[in-house]
């Protein structure tokens, strides 16, 4: 789905996201891997808070996302930063154009908008092309547990001075699937607040199935890791957030 208006109160939202986590785990997989990185490219990237502070780092990044106004927005992070990012307005279903990757990124469950199994295997095949010969690619998605036992049924809300919402999460047909229905009241000109409404349709895998579908398509030594940690352990399904690491392998 395109963020419309949210895009433009979507940092406010986010304002107690753990970047600074994603930003570390990014940078320890990248500081450890078998070969140097620095071309990247950040998938679903939104207003591009981890895409500028990746560029920050030196990384040269690409910046992909469906909504031109979440790009509108990251543009302006990256010239208020003086980082250089490339935005591309482009839906994963349809990724192209991006080669020679060493890296892809995709955080904060994006995988898990793409919730049929086919375009699921259509964006796994469209990153491993993306990638040179040992790319790897890293994303998180939603536990089966997190969207079942946190997300399903249950309604949330925010209300300050110039800014509210109240959030309705539907259970699906499909276990894992998940519609969000959110409303938003936003302070404007002259102290007059505006409406606007946002639906989501999310849908979340066992971590089994993302590693069959990533080795089918070629991926090789796929590590699962959960909430952030990169300790090999065994893997807690019961966690918010999973983790995928997966390599495209010098054969490719």
């Amino acid at each position: 789905m395109a963020y419309r208006h949210m895009a433009y109160y979507y940092d406010q939202l986010m304002k107690d996201a753990p970047y600074d986590k994603w930003i570390n785990f990014t940078t320890s997989v990248f500081e450890n891997y078998q070969q140097p990185i620095k071309l990247v490219a950040d998938l679903g990237c939104g207003t591009g808070e981890i895409t500028t502070r990746l560029a920050k780092q030196n990384y040269h990044m690409y910046g992909v996302d469906y909504s031109s106004d979440m790009l509108t927005c990251a543009d302006q992070k990256a010239q208020h930063k003086q980082v250089q990012v490339e935005w591309l307005k482009q839906d994963l279903r349809a990724l192209t154009g991006l080669e020679g990757l060493d890296a892809v990124i995709s955080y904060c469950d994006v995988i898990n908008y793409i919730t049929s199994e086919a375009d699921l295997n259509n964006v796994f095949q469209r990153i491993y092309h993306s990638l040179s010969p040992e790319g790897i690619f890293i994303f998180d998605v939603h536990s089966l547990n997190y969207v079942n036992n946190f997300l399903t049924n249950n309604t949330f809300a925010h209300v300050t001075d110039d800014f509210s919402y109240i959030w309705f999460c539907v259970e699906g047909e499909a276990n894992g699937e998940i519609y969000h229905e959110l409303t938003f009241y936003a302070q404007a000109d002259q102290g007059k607040f505006i409406r606007f409404d946002e639906s989501h349709h999310q849908r979340t895998y066992p971590p089994l199935f993302y590693k069959q579908l990533l080795s089918h398509i070629g991926f090789e030594s796929i590590h699962v890791h959960t909430d952030f940690s990169l300790n090999e352990q065994h893997l807690n399904e019961d966690a918010d957030r999973i983790f995928f690491i997966a390599e495209k392998g010098s054969r490719s």
